[in-house]
């Protein structure tokens, strides 16, 4: 089972203890912690780069094993403007 620390119970994107199922033992708070620093980092690289982050939405979870894991929402456009920075491509190239 995955955990959600920030789902629907909070809207802030900050760590809800309650919407867990603890496992003794796990350190889930460290793995939502380097998911939101993966996320602050990925979002400063991407505008860096020139990449309109407005509509780029991150939000810091954990694995069943207490990993950080980052689930990513953003337009296609951005998505493969990313891809075309990935790949070294200018706009009009093609993707593939």
């Amino acid at each position: 089972m995955q955990h959600d620390p920030t789902g629907p119970a909070s809207e802030s994107g900050e760590l809800d203890p309650d919407g867990w199922l603890w496992v003794r033992g796990v350190d889930y708070v460290a793995g939502w912690r380097d998911a939101t620093n993966a996320a602050a980092d990925l979002t400063d690289a991407l505008s860096s780069a020139g990449t309109d982050t407005t509509e780029l939405a991150t939000r810091a979870d954990t694995a069943t094993d207490g990993s950080g894991l980052l689930h990513l929402r953003l337009p296609a456009l951005v998505a493969q403007e990313v891809a075309r920075l990935l790949r070294g491509v200018g706009e009009g190239d093609d993707l593939r």
